[in-house]
């Protein structure tokens, strides 16, 4: 059983995300509360304690369907960027018409993401006719436009 985390762990955690946010490296917006807590190596509320700080101090703010955000930095959602990546590759000719998607679990690896988050951002492209998916074999690009 893990041990607890000692007091006022979490405004560690605060100062060192308020010091990458004052280097820039979070414009995309902040890492999810699981992969800040493998980071840390503490508890989901220890990391919620620290973003709440953040936000109470104004330096992150929570937006609906996206995440935590860097006031002032990018506001798409991820599985609009996630997209927005596969279209590139598959109209520069990395993903040819024909080619297999990589499976949900490596996207997520890959863009840092959960897999349902990969999973609408595949479920936007099969709408719109880049992706199709053929049962039990995978996810194929349908079109280059």
């Amino acid at each position: 059983m893990p041990q607890a985390s000692p007091r006022g762990t979490y405004l560690l955690i605060s100062e060192s995300l308020r010091a990458r946010i004052a280097e820039g490296r979070y414009a995309d917006g902040l890492p999810s509360e699981a992969e800040i807590g493998r980071e840390f190596g503490v508890a989901r509320t220890t990391v919620r304690r620290a973003l709440r700080a953040l936000e109470e101090s104004g330096d992150v703010a929570t937006v609906a369907g996206v995440g935590r955000q860097v006031p002032g930095g990018a506001q798409r959602a991820p599985y609009e960027r996630i997209m927005a990546d596969l279209l590139k590759q598959i109209r520069e000719g990395a993903l040819p018409v024909g080619a297999r998607l990589p499976s949900e679990a490596v996207m997520a690896e890959t863009y840092g993401v959960a897999r349902g988050t990969v999973r609408r951002a595949v479920r936007e492209l099969e709408t719109s006719g880049h992706v199709r998916a053929q049962h039990g074999v995978g996810r194929f690009v349908s079109s280059a436009t």
